[in-house]
């Protein structure tokens, strides 16, 4: 461990001299007022010529246009200047807040912070490792579901940061945003870990999205409804871009998260259920938490917008978006089917493509659009207690829905 007793002030070590030879430092006097002053420069000076250079760039800096950017002396920001979109409002004004559900949401993700290295993989690693330990349908199960999230959160953390985050106009949305960034950052970070640990060919599982078609469908559909945001041309402010931005919203929140995501967290969770790859499945039910109130957050901004901008939701448009949540349905059952050609883990194809459905029509009615499969049940309520995370105590036996730090939370 380095002292920094053994070092002088011009950083040369003493420790190379024997101990012994080292006199005792007598107190330095206190120097006088005059000497102080005398000492001033006997460092190492600046450059003259860069200092010279320094001080000419701040002569020639346009100090007018800067504070004509800044809007020195404008009025103060009311609440009423606040938009979701196309606002006006100094953007860096957080307070006062307009939408207290998106604060809200931030603090409520703040306080459930959560690292993937705080989950115990060694069960899952003697099981993976086993012989016996799990079936083929099963191996495929997560080996798919690794292949797609490890690139569908990345495709949705591009889209936040590329697209949404310039976009949305408001500032304490845009706090949500830079929160589900970092949590979408840990969601690949967790799929990394689990492919880590348990040992899975790493190239193969992180190139699903361009060599399994059920997994390159869904990450191909998703990259098609973000690429003209991520233009650094683009902006709102008129109805076409205005109605390009809603509806990267819905597909993105609606569909990528709210549809994507369910065929294989609900495949994972049933797994941990039977008491297989609970350490996977602990940090998928983490991840739905999390995605949960991703999906939650966007639902509000959507509405807020449509609320704020009536012109933008026409029937011809509602039209539109429908299609698209029933594209992002069959693509979801496709998926099924490719990862469940047999009854496994107490559901099958058919059975997941109901439970879709049933999906499908409760991301419709959210954002106020009809219901496409009346009367679809959902065949796993179980799903239903852990998304509500209010209901189910001790799922893997672990402090999945007590977690959280700064305690802010409580679920019950």
């Amino acid at each position: 461990m380095l002292n920094w007793d053994e070092f002088h002030e011009d950083d040369t070590a003493v420790a190379e001299q024997p101990a012994a030879a080292q006199p005792a430092p007598a107190p330095a006097p206190e120097p006088a007022p005059a000497a102080v002053a005398e000492s001033a420069g006997s460092y190492r000076a600046a450059d003259e010529d860069r200092v010279a250079r320094a001080k000419r760039s701040l002569e020639e800096l346009d100090v007018a246009a800067g504070l004509e950017e800044l809007e020195m002396g404008a009025a103060r920001i009311e609440v009423d200047d606040k938009q979701m979109i196309n606002a006006r409002a100094d953007l860096n004004q957080l307070v006062p807040f307009k939408y207290e559900w998106a604060w809200q949401k931030y603090l409520d993700g703040s306080a459930n912070h959560w690292m993937p290295q705080e989950v115990n993989m060694n069960a899952d690693i003697a099981l993976w490792k086993s012989a016996e330990g799990l079936t083929a349908d099963e191996r495929r199960i997560v080996e798919r579901s690794l292949g797609y999230f490890s690139t569908a959160d990345s495709l949705v953390a591009n889209n936040l940061v590329l697209a949404l985050y310039r976009l949305i106009t408001n500032p304490e949305c845009r706090q949500y945003l830079l929160r589900q960034a970092f949590e979408e950052a840990i969601h690949t970070h967790a799929y990394q870990y689990c492919v880590e640990s348990l040992g899975m060919d790493e190239g193969e599982v992180f190139n699903m999205y361009r060599e399994v078609p059920s997994v390159a469908a869904k990450s191909a559909w998703s990259l098609k409804h973000t690429q003209s945001l991520a233009r650094p041309d683009f902006q709102t402010g008129t109805t076409e871009t205005d109605q390009e931005l809603l509806r990267n919203l819905i597909a993105f929140y609606c569909v990528t998260e709210g549809i994507f995501f369910y065929c294989g967290f609900s495949q994972i969770l049933s797994m941990g259920r039977r008491n297989k790859m609970t350490g996977v499945a602990e940090q998928f039910q983490y991840i739905l938490r999390d995605e949960s109130m991703h999906l939650n957050f966007g639902v509000d901004m959507i509405n807020q917008i449509k609320i704020e901008n009536p012109q933008l939701w026409t029937a011809e448009f509602q039209d539109e978006v429908t299609q698209m949540i029933l594209e992002g349905t069959e693509l979801e059952i496709a998926y099924a089917r490719d990862t469940m050609p047999r009854g496994v883990l107490g559901m099958n194809a058919a059975i997941m493509e109901e439970y879709l459905h049933f999906i499908c029509n409760r991301r419709l009615a959210q954002i106020g659009l009809k219901e496409q499969f009346p009367g679809a049940k959902n065949p796993f309520p179980w799903m239903s207690e852990i998304i509500d995370l209010r209901k189910e105590k001790n799922f893997f036996e672990t402090r999945v829905t007590e977690y959280q730090v700064g305690g802010a939370l409580s679920w019950d």
